[in-house]
């Protein structure tokens, strides 16, 4: 790993279901001493201790920080994180969050009761309350993260290359396909709507095909419009990239949407994907819709 990852502290928090812990085992394994349900008021003895007992220039903390014990404390996270900074910490904080219907039939598949829900609060009550209790950290994350239509591995793979990258420095860019019917990303920096495109859609021996198909990349790239589109997308990223890199932006997520997240955003995702690994090689493509294929989406 590489050195700029020293001194370093990770803030680890989000709804109840959308996957701290998986992220928080993921940092340890990377070799983070991470520490789950730690009131913010502790953090910077929490630094102070464990500095004084490992490696002083090479301490890298993950902690999990969520609604059962911070009530008073939410408030205080941001001018905290900043006395860590001013000491030399690069601190970092990841919202992870989902869609209030998949937390909870996330819930009934297991069967754990929500920290927050009593006789008197049901789960979609306690969901809200914890939403909102949450917000002062939602407010100041430096990425959210959207888990509503990912696996486990999806999740483990997204933190292992975007939030601990191979290469020191680099910033992390997600390209990110996804259907309007079923919703804009909630994590999207920027979101990019292909609708006005040519549809195979229409084409019924395209029908059930993806945009990962050569009928359907054939056919896209026999339209004027489509490659008109991606010209001007992969011109505008060319340019203004670097400058996010060069204010230091760690993480950025591209969404590119269609009607149903079938043909053309997943064309577009994957070609946008092809042209700037390179020049970013910690860059990823996920197409949200795919892993649950509807094959009567009117993409």
């Amino acid at each position: 790993m590489d050195n700029g990852d020293s001194r370093r502290l990770v803030v680890i928090s989000g709804r109840s279901g959308s996957g701290k812990s998986t992220a928080l085992h993921v940092l340890e394994d990377l070799g983070f001493i991470c520490i789950d349900n730690l009131p913010a008021g502790l953090l910077p003895a929490l630094f102070n201790e464990l500095g004084n007992s490992v490696d002083q220039d090479n301490s890298m903390i993950a902690v999990g920080i969520d609604a059962r014990n911070l009530i008073g404390n939410l408030d205080q996270l941001a001018q905290i994180l900043d006395k860590l900074r001013s000491g030399g910490i690069r601190c970092e904080v990841i919202f992870l969050d989902a869609r209030t219907p998949v937390l909870i039939r996330r819930y009934s598949e297991t069967r754990r009761k929500h920290p927050l829900s009593s006789l008197d609060i049901d789960l979609k009550q306690a969901l809200a309350l914890e939403r909102d209790l949450l917000d002062p950290i939602a407010s100041i994350a430096d990425r959210q993260i959207d888990t509503s239509n990912m696996t486990l591995h999806q999740l483990r793979d997204l933190v292992k290359k975007q939030i601990v990258p191979d290469t020191g420095g680099d910033m992390a860019i997600l390209f990110h396909s996804f259907g309007y019917k079923h919703g804009v990303p909630l994590d999207a920096d920027f979101v990019f709507d292909i609708r006005c495109l040519p549809n195979p859609y229409w084409k019924p021996e395209l029908r059930r095909l993806t945009g990962r198909d050569s009928d359907v990349i054939a056919f896209l790239e026999s339209q004027p419009d489509v490659a008109a589109m991606l010209a001007d997308l992969i011109g505008y990223f060319t340019r203004w990239l670097p400058r996010y890199v060069a204010s230091n932006r760690s993480y950025l997520t591209i969404a590119i949407g269609c009607t149903g997240g079938q043909h053309r955003s997943v064309y577009f995702a994957n070609r946008l994907y092809e042209h700037f690994r390179a020049q970013y090689p910690t860059s990823q493509v996920h197409h949200r819709e795919l892993s649950d294929h509807n094959t009567n989406t009117t993409d």
